[in-house]
Parts: structure tokens; C-alpha cells; sequence
């Protein structure tokens, strides 16, 4: 494990040092290993270590609550939401058998949740009534190539009825002109065929309607394979309704089959603490990326499709108030497009992405406007081409609009990784990447989360794709943007890659929970285990004596633009106050998470005037913890406010 620099020296330290070596020199080495891990361990557990550096623990989690947790989400009720769905786990999609649970932080208790479907990799945010919005998930498991028993693909059905919609339920049949049927792997409707009017004598020409379904041939092997492009007879259909209603498709083989999306929504709320379905998206999505806007409703972008293809740019926007979705501007972007509100109707696109789409279109930051539906390239960034499982972050405070990236790999299963960090001024006349300060190492899969001392807190990673070669990163670091410099912490115990998240506790903690690595050694030999272990960072300024203690009087809302009066006994020392927005993270992309400074506008012995900031695009409407610094950087319990 790395050593850190200018790490404190007692005269215990020095007597245990003198131990280890006495040991070193009379045993053999696995001695010399058991007293180095020993006198590590009595290190991190030293009052002046943690005060520095800070201290990680596990925490206590029994076997029914374990959970592949794929997406957390801090809810206002203070409780962590862990959705696993089926967890990556094709027996558990299969069985249908999907997981959510909700651990709080506060009491170490755990429940399980009641999970209506497979959420697994779906996108969400928290809506302005602080409800959280789950769109997406999965509606089939890859096939690799040679594992693929029954030659498949999509199937265009039409209708060229215009007087009524038809819907085909899951496994109906579609019959080739030699004979080979095919079976839906789910339910399709078609509309209606469109009637446009000549302006003859009224008469009208009818145009065919068209929906997509994914197929596969009911018998297995290439008998069911066809590059031609045919039309198909749906079994059940007479007369008329079999001439107006067919099937068509294009090819239809053995290939490789991907993750395909689901078109479903639901609402989970955190007081009820249960699933809601809402209105179904129009494109299925399978890692998609989900963005609240200024005016409360929630852009969603990219993901697979219902065949397993990303999304061709087809975007929708959710509207909390009907429970519904609309078309979007339509462009084009990979699979978990790292995007951060930065106006209104405006995202910045850093790059980051997470797994699928070529290595070629929608790869280059920029600036969306998503009125005019322009896109403005952003330059400067080195290792362009090294973004893919990269961090990006919106740092602290979000009034100075800088974003941060972090790290990265090449597309796919590329060996490449990147140090490389890069900071945007999106408030610069000319916006443009600069390096920062470089990571100790090539990383993939970190984790960055908003503290509440404006600092960010780094940690994991791996240096290879999914772990590859043992190649997780034991490694923690704070970067300060004041300083524009990394600072060491504590080194976590457990590693982390893919499937993994980091969340910011309500008391000033960092959770992190996940790693879902291909192999469990350096071999790459044996299979890896999904990380069930969840372990908690205590940061330094929490060994740092008492902290602020802070009171709302009571209240739990605010309109932006209000002064909020904060009672505290420890009004002279604050020196800052944030409103932190909860955060909601999967794949290494957390859009909701951002700190925003409250001015301080009067102060007494024993209290603060704050006001909030009347921008809908710096300060979206949903629940905040509200969080006092002092002068040392020690910062009070959070107490939640909902701002509308």
C-alpha cells in the first residue's frame, strides 16, 4: 500500500517502527508482512492520522440487506436509496427477482424495498418535489457471440389501416415467406395509418404506420438466419387485417446481441417510500443520462434501444406536473453523457461518458443550447480520445461555473487510462479546457464528490478496464480548487471500479458502495465477485474538535430569492454557508450533486441572514441540505430545506 508524505511521528510511531524492524530481522518475511500490516493498522486508528488525512470504516450490513448496488441516491428523508434491479446478474433477470434498499446512515438500519422492475442501469434525478425519477432500465441481457442460440434482429411491424392502432402482445408470430417463424420478445403497438388529403374530391392517400419490435426465431440454429429483406405474415391475422397488418426486416442472424432498454418510468418517493409508474418514454433506454432543468422538468438522452443500438439522438423531455414526456431537440450522444445544467435550457457536455457508441460521433465537449438546439465544441481538452468511464464534476461553489474532468479510458475494452485532469471557466468570453493538477496515477471508474469545505473528495478507480490485472487503485485524495492541488487521504480498504458509486452523508461523511470487476486476480484467471461491502470515509475536519451547530427555527421551505435566518451559537466562526444539493450517482456520473454559496448578508453573536440565489439554473427547485463551515473548515450536521 503507498505511503504518504509528512505522515506525523510520535514516539510510539517510533517505537512501533523499531518492533517491526526487531521482527523483520529474526522472522521470515510473511512476519515482516504481518508486522507491517499490524503497524498500518495501529497508524490509521492515531488521533493526529485521522485529523489529517481522515478514516474509512465498513459498515455493518447483514446477508438478507446485501445488495449489488448499481445506482445510490441520498433522499431528503436523510436515507440512502440502493437500487441494484437485478444487479448484473442474469439468474436475478431471468427469476425476476429485482432489489432496492434503503439504508439510513443515521441508525445503521437497512430495509428492503419493493422493486416493481428491473431498474438495473436505468437513469434518475431528484424532481423539484423531491421524488426521485427512474427512467429506463433493462429489458434484455447481452448474448456474446457464439452463446447466440436463435437468429434475431428488429422487425419493422406496419399498418396500413387509418382507422384503428393495433397492439401485439409479447410473443406473437411472425411467419417469413419460406415458412420460418419468428417470435416478439415483447409487446408492440402500432398506430394507426396516417390519412393525408389530396385536395381531389376528397379524396385522402394513406400512408403506412410503423413500430419496432425485437424477434427471434422460434427454432435455434441458421435456419432462422436471412440477409434479405422480406415481408412477414403475422400469425393469427385474416382477411383485411392480415393485408394491412405485416412485418418487415432487413437481416436477421447470430450476431452478438447487446443490453436492451426498457421504455418505463417510475416515480419513487422518499416519504411513502415506494415505487410509483408514470407515463412510459417514447425510446426505450438502457444507460441513459437523466438532467433536471431550470423549469423543474428532466431532459433524457441516449441509452440503448429496444434492439440494443444507441439511441440515434431521438431525446424527450419529462414533465413532472402530467406525469408525461415530449420530443426534444434531437442530438446525438453515447451512452451516460456526463451533462451539467448551466443556464437556462443550456448544458455543458464534458465528455465523460460511461460504455457504448462509436469512437467517432458525439465525443467532443461543448455547449448545448438546447432553445436554438446548437452545439458549441469546447477545446483544449488533452487525451481526447481517453474520456470514456472519466469523472466530471461541477465545482464548488457553482456560482464560479468551472467543471472539472478527471481521468479516463479509452473506448470499449481499451487498455488506455489517463492522469489527465482538465478544468472549463464557463463563464470565460472564449470557453476553454486548461490542465490541472495531474491524479497519482492512470484512472478509470473514480469517484468525485462535493465536500462541504468546497473541497472535492476522489477516491478509487482502476487503472485498467473493470480491474483488469488487480489493477484497483487503494487511493483517496482531496482536490482544492483555491490551490488548484491534490492532498492525500486515507487509503480505502476495499477496491472499486466498475458499478460504483459515492455518495456525501448528511452528517459530512462520504459512502461509497460497489465495484463490479471481470476478475478477482492479476491472472485475470478466475472470475471477479460483485462488491457487497459498503464502506464510509469520516474526512479530517471531522477529528477537527466541535462543529458549528446551526438551527432553521423550524423551517423546512424557501422560494429562491428568500433570506433565510439561521440561529447558531457559533455565529461569529462560520464562514461560509452551502446549499447542497442531494446526490444521485451510477457509473461514475452524478449530474444532481452541486454546492451553491449562500451570501451572508447580516450576522449577530447568535445567528446569520443568508439569501438564496433567484437563478432557476444555478439553484433548480428540489430539496437542499443546508451546511455551515468555520474558520478550520469543520462544517456542521446538514439540515434540509426545500427550495422551490
Amino acid at each position: 500500500m503507498a505511503k504518504r508524505p509528512s505522515r506525523p511521528t510520535t514516539r510510539k510511531t517510533l517505537l512501533g517502527i523499531a518492533a517491526a524492524a526487531a521482527l523483520v530481522a529474526v522472522n521470515a518475511p510473511a512476519v515482516a508482512g504481518f508486522a507491517q500490516h499490524a503497524y498500518h493498522r495501529y497508524e490509521i486508528n492515531q488521533p493526529e492520522y485521522k485529523a489529517r488525512y481522515g478514516h474509512w470504516t465498513l459498515a455493518t450490513l447483514r446477508k438478507q440487506y446485501e445488495l449489488n448496488s448499481i445506482h445510490a441516491i441520498l433522499l431528503h428523508t436523510g436515507k440512502v436509496l440502493l437500487i441494484a434491479g437485478s444487479g448484473n446478474n442474469v439468474k436475478q433477470f431471468k427469476g425476476g427477482s429485482f432489489k432496492s434498499t434503503l439504508w439510513d446512515p443515521a441508525t445503521g438500519t437497512f430495509r428492503k424495498i419493493d422493486t416493481p422492475a428491473d431498474l438495473f442501469c436505468g437513469g434518475h434525478t431528484q424532481l423539484p418535489d423531491g421524488k426521485i425519477l427512474i427512467a429506463g432500465g433493462t429489458a434484455r441481457y447481452e448474448v456474446l457471440k457464439g452463446d447466440v442460440k436463435r437468429a434475431g434482429g428488429a422487425m419493422l411491424v406496419k399498418n396500413e389501416d387509418p382507422d384503428k392502432a393495433r397492439t401485439f402482445p409479447k410473443g406473437t408470430v411472425f411467419r417469413s415467406p419460406a415458412g420460418v417463424e419468428y417470435r416478439s420478445q415483447f409487446a408492440v403497438r402500432v398506430p394507426a395509418a396516417k390519412k393525408t388529403p389530396t385536395g381531389r374530391g376528397g379524396s385522402v392517400t394513406v400512408t403506412a404506420s410503423e413500430a419496432r419490435v425485437f424477434v427471434e426465431a422460434v427454432e435455434e440454429g441458421p435456419l432462422g438466419i436471412t440477409n434479405a429483406t422480406e415481408q412477414y405474415a403475422i400469425q393469427g391475422l385474416k382477411g383485411e387485417d392480415a393485408d394491412n397488418l405485416y412485418g418487415i426486416a432487413n437481416k436477421l442472424g447470430l450476431d452478438k446481441k447487446d443490453f436492451q432498454g426498457t421504455k418505463d418510468a417510475y416515480e419513487f418517493d422518499p416519504v411513502t417510500e415506494k415505487y410509483t409508474k408514470v407515463g412510459s418514454m417514447s425510446e426505450a433506454r438502457w444507460y441513459p443520462t437523466l438532467t433536471t432543468l431550470s423549469d423543474g422538468r428532466v431532459l433524457a438522452v441516449s441509452g440503448l434501444d429496444d434492439i440494443g443500438q444507441v439511441v440515434p439522438g431521438k431525446n424527450e423531455i419529462y414533465d413532472p406536473a402530467t406525469k408525461t414526456w415530449s420530443k426534444a431537440p434531437t442530438r446525438y450522444f453515447p451512452t451516460y453523457p456526463s451533462f451539467f445544467l448551466t443556464g437556462r435550457r443550456k448544458i455543458f457536455y464534458t465528455g465523460s461518458n460511461a460504455g457504448y457508441g462509436p469512437a467517432d460521433k458525439g465525443r467532443a465537449p461543448g455547449l448545448w443550447d438546447l432553445k436554438a438546439n446548437t452545439f458549441t465544441p469546447v477545446p483544449g481538452l488533452t487525451d481526447p480520445d481517453i474520456l470514456e468511464t472519466s469523472s466530471s464534476v461541477l465545482l464548488p461553489p457553482a456560482q464560479n461555473g468551472k467543471i472539472m474532468v478527471l481521468g479516463g479510458g479509452g473506448v470499449g475494452e481499451s487498455r488506455a487510462a489517463t492522469s489527465r485532469t482538465a478544468i472549463v471557466d464557463l463563464g470565460a468570453p472564449h470557453p476553454s479546457f486548461t490542465p490541472g493538477p495531474r491524479l497519482p496515477e492512470n484512472t478509470r471508474y473514480l469517484n468525485s464528490v462535493i465536500m462541504p469545505d468546497d473541497t472535492v473528495f476522489t477516491t478509487g478507480g482502476s487503472s485498467g478496464y473493470r480491474g483488469k490485472g488487480a489493477s484497483d487503485i487503494l487511493r483517496a485524495q482531496f482536490y482544492d480548487p483555491a490551490a488548484n492541488a491534490f492532498a492525500p487521504a486515507a487509503d480505502p480498504a476495499v477496491g472499486r471500479n466498475y458499478h460504483t458509486e459515492a455518495l456525501l452523508l448528511p452528517d459530512g461523511r462520504v459512502a461509497v458502495f460497489g465495484s463490479d470487476p471481470l476478475f478477482s486476480d492479476k491472472a485475470d484467471s478466475r472470475p471477479g465477485h460483485f462488491e457487497q461491502r459498503v464502506e464510509v470515509f469520516s474526512p479530517p475536519y471531522l477529528f477537527h474538535g466541535a462543529r458549528p451547530r446551526l438551527d432553521l427555527g423550524g423551517r423546512t421551505r424557501a422560494d429562491r430569492g428568500d433570506d433565510i435566518a439561521l440561529r447558531s451559537a457559533d455565529a461569529a466562526g462560520i464562514t461560509r454557508v452551502r446549499l447542497m444539493r442531494p446526490g444521485s450517482a451510477t457509473h461514475v456520473t452524478d449530474f444532481d450533486q452541486r454546492s451553491v454559496a449562500l451570501k451572508v448578508i447580516r450576522r449577530t453573536g447568535t445567528s446569520l441572514t443568508v439569501r438564496i440565489p433567484g437563478d432557476p439554473s444555478l439553484v433548480p427547485s428540489g430539496w437542499y441540505m443546508v451546511v455551515a463551515t468555520n474558520g478550520d473548515g469543520t462544517p456542521s450536521k446538514a439540515l434540509w430545506l426545500h427550495v422551490r
